[in-house]
């Protein structure tokens, strides 16, 4: 079997370089408890640059990102484009957000959900164990979609919990409505893809390579509305294509149950049917969480099978759009 790189090797290259570049990328660096702490969005404005490089910092260095123009829509004409060449790895061992860091105290409480390739070398979650895989290095590396600085407490903890010295450990903050947390929130288009692939069953081990694609839509003026607009982007506009080994049957299957119609809350903007469920984001049902358009190639054949669908309105709807001339 071809071995598995170590993700921990390859982000500290990238963590370095971001840390390096920080002025140009007008992103702060602090530390807490010893730990490097960038800020890419509380205090220091970051950018549509600094959020392309924190996605690819997520994705544990086994993913490209760009932004690049789209000639179809009339409104969003540009696009936030991934591509892995081990999108289980990188998307499901670094990407996903699936490490819940929380800490109390009499100061106050802090609440993120960790990504990044750190994650697997603390291993806390069973995902893991579906994965098989598990890192060792002396790095660690998170991101994570917050609009406030952890506590020391927590920090020393996350170090301990990778097994890695304080100061070896960095944390990359991007707030939801940031343009760099944009960025890199509608960067999991294909990792949203491969998250329900998972859910579905597909084995993942079929999955070869992945490519996907969402509107890069306006940063929202608060979090719920950041929240609706990244969500929107890949859940009414993404498309995501996949490269699997196995049966004709299997690949039309997978690209029939993919895309977010599947799903019985499709229909709505995700800021409305966040409020519906009165802002219980685990009362949303999973199947949701996709992009809009799937394509699905069986290698073994050569056959491409197709589902989903792009909604255009939808994104109107949810980036605020107005009319010639006026705000939007």
């Amino acid at each position: 079997m071809t071995p598995r790189p170590s993700l921990s090797a390859l982000s500290g290259p990238l963590a370095a370089s971001l840390v390096a570049d920080a002025a140009q990328l007008r992103l702060g660096i602090d530390h807490v408890a010893g730990a490097t702490i960038v800020d890419g969005g509380i205090a220091h404005p970051g950018g549509l640059e600094a959020g392309r490089r924190i996605a690819e910092l997520c994705m544990g260095g086994l993913g490209r990102v760009t932004l690049q123009a789209d000639s179809r829509p009339d409104r969003w004409p540009f696009q936030v484009t991934v591509h892995s060449m081990d999108p289980v790895l990188a998307c499901l061992g670094s990407q996903y957000a699936g490490w819940s860091l929380s800490h109390k105290d009499e100061a106050g409480s802090f609440f993120a959900l960790g990504s990044g390739p750190g994650r697997a070398l603390a291993r806390k979650e069973t995902l893991f164990d579906d994965l098989g895989y598990a890192d060792s290095g002396d790095h660690a590396v998170f991101v994570l979609e917050s609009g406030a600085v952890p506590p020391a407490a927590l920090v020393e903890r996350i170090a301990a919990d990778c097994r890695v010295a304080v100061e070896r450990l960095t944390l990359v903050l991007t707030p939801t409505a940031s343009l760099a947390g944009t960025v890199q929130i509608v960067a999991r288009v294909l990792e949203v893809a491969m998250h329900k692939v998972h859910a579905l069953g597909f084995p993942l081990d079929h999955v070869i390579d992945g490519v996907g694609v969402a509107p890069l839509p306006p940063p929202g003026k608060g979090f719920v509305e950041a929240m609706g607009r990244t969500n929107d982007a890949i859940l009414f506009g993404g498309t995501v294509q996949l490269f699997v080994t196995g049966s004709d049957d299997a690949a039309a299957g997978l690209a029939q149950r993919l895309p977010s119609m599947d799903s019985r809350d499709y229909g709505r903007p995700f800021a409305e049917v966040f409020a519906a469920v009165n802002k219980d984001f685990y009362a949303i049902d999973p199947m949701l969480f996709a992009p809009a358009r799937a394509v699905v190639t069986a290698l073994d054949s050569g056959r491409s099978f197709h589902g989903g669908r792009l909604a255009s309105d939808m994104l109107d709807r949810s980036f605020g759009a107005g009319g010639a001339g006026t705000a939007g």
